[in-house]
């Protein structure tokens, strides 16, 4: 082992715990800031063309964008986890055939997803809401980063890697490489070259492939701990077990978030362009400090997978309680914000006063609960990092599935056939506007709090579980140190 990877599992292991927990975390928040960053900023140039179908084509695309990311997060969580897991507890073979399997399964998912997709393009968009102005632009962006899935997936997968073996400052470079060049290339190929919306997306792929060919170089050099090689291609029903018994909540997870935000789009694309148009922006938005919480949880979960399989429970438990002290008031420090200046953050990409009012609307019902929703991830990161399949599933798959989509169904023609009886919720909102538009809005905050209260019935239950577990290990050792004195 290098004296670089010997230092990461010092760090992990014995290491003062707030300053790993940052070691481990702001690498990975640096990267999802700049990653954040990239998604606003892109949509700042897309907002250059001054074309509202434009901007409505990358709104249907972008869940179909997050359904590609989602698989290579299902692969490299799932096998994050199994891989910190299997150092904490000194297996390095195991590491190894799962890290070699992960990739395997992301260049044939890869293969196979892009050809399907692609053959099914427009009814794909037409089920996320495009519209008959919106589907011809949608087609140009959507192709070429459905043509650029085998790279998404295989970063996402990597990345995953490099982070479950400690080395989150790595995984920063590579993310920070891609979003930097796909900034760089945005304005190059929209405007310089002409390629307006299409030159969005090829910018996109291309900072995508080069920040993968940085990924692969890590492993073709020797530079990580996990051996990647074909030879460790496993057979191991136990490894792709661990793998998706993982990586399928977070797959679900994402992929539910994605036709969530497909059901939004169809169901606010009855108010017009405007509508669409406002709630794109508004998820971009917001974006920045989810982004921020999912790379601090980034960072937070190889530190806990690898005191897990360490049984260093006194450690996790420390760190859970920091790491949500933080998380909650983040949330709270950016609900603030958004609170106080959200007219100024929407005509950042609009001028136009209806799509200004929605967003306005939108963004404030979208974080109201924010400062609970790091509470929920890092409990979620938890059970992942614990190998705890059922609940990492249900606390998954709670905010985004059980509850907002039936709720995004309901709320619409509920708040239209009752909009007296809920004038209430409905003038809540700082704007006017009409009553289903605000049922879909109304949506996200009341499907936060039931995840909330479900979250924390189980927290409760896994702080229970490490405490007893930790009882356990003091005795154990009592019990050895008794027969070594003996």
């Amino acid at each position: 082992m290098s004296s670089n990877n010997t230092n990461r599992a010092e760090l992990m292991a014995q290491g003062p715990i707030k300053k790993t927990l940052l070691t481990l975390a702001i690498p990975t928040i640096i990267a999802t800031i700049i990653n954040a960053v990239y998604n606003f900023v892109d949509t700042l140039f897309v907002g250059m063309l001054h074309d509202t179908a434009a901007m409505g084509a990358v709104t249907v695309a972008f869940p179909l964008f997050m359904i590609l990311a989602a698989i290579g997060q299902m692969l490299g969580v799932g096998a994050g986890s199994y891989i910190s897991r299997s150092l904490g507890a000194r297996d390095k073979e195991t590491a190894d055939k799962t890290a070699s399997t992960a990739l395997f399964l992301a260049i044939i998912i890869a293969a196979v997803v892009t050809v399907l997709v692609l053959l099914f393009l427009d009814p794909i968009l037409k089920l996320m809401g495009a519209t008959e102005s919106v589907l011809v632009p949608g087609r140009n962006y959507s192709f070429w980063i459905v043509g650029g899935a085998l790279f998404t997936i295989i970063n996402m997968t990597l990345n995953n890697i490099i982070r479950a073996e400690g080395n989150t400052r790595y995984s920063m470079n590579a993310l920070i490489i891609g979003a930097v060049l796909n900034i760089i290339f945005d304005p190059i190929l929209m405007f310089t070259c002409k390629l307006g919306l299409r030159g969005a997306a090829i910018a996109t792929v291309l900072g995508q492939l080069i920040s993968t060919v940085y990924l692969l170089k890590y492993f073709i050099g020797k530079s990580s701990y996990v051996t990647i090689s074909k030879k460790n291609i496993s057979r191991e029903s136990e490894i792709y077990k661990e793998i998706f018994k993982i990586g399928l909540p977070v797959f679900f997870m994402q992929f539910l978030s994605s036709m969530a935000f497909s059901l939004q789009n169809v169901a606010a694309s009855a108010y017009g362009e405007n509508a669409l148009a406002a709630i794109g922006i508004t998820l971009k938005i917001t974006m920045i400090p989810l982004f921020v919480m999912m790379g601090y949880n980034q960072g937070f979960q190889p530190f806990a997978a690898y005191n897990y399989g360490a049984r260093n429970y006194e450690r996790i438990r420390e760190g859970l309680k920091i790491s949500t002290r933080w998380m909650v008031l983040f949330g709270f420090s950016a609900l603030v914000i958004f609170l106080f200046v959200p007219q100024q953050l929407m005509k950042i990409f609009s001028n136009d006063p209806k799509v200004i009012e929605y967003g306005v609307n939108n963004l404030l019902a979208y974080n109201i609960f924010l400062p609970l929703i790091g509470y929920m991830m890092i409990h979620t990161g938890l059970f992942q990092s614990f190998g705890k399949g059922k609940q990492a599933a249900v606390l998954a798959l709670v905010r985004q599935g059980l509850f907002f989509i039936p709720l995004l169904l309901i709320f619409p023609p509920l708040f239209n056939a009752f909009s007296g009886q809920l004038s209430f919720m409905i003038n809540a909102f700082p704007y006017s506007m009409p009553a289903g538009l605000a049922g879909i809005m109304s949506a996200q905050p009341v499907a936060d709090i039931l995840s909330i209260i479900l979250t924390a019935l189980f927290a409760y239950t896994i702080k229970k579980e490490i405490s007893v577990e930790e009882k356990k290990n003091i005795e154990e050792l009592g019990g050895t140190h008794a027969k070594n004195n003996t």
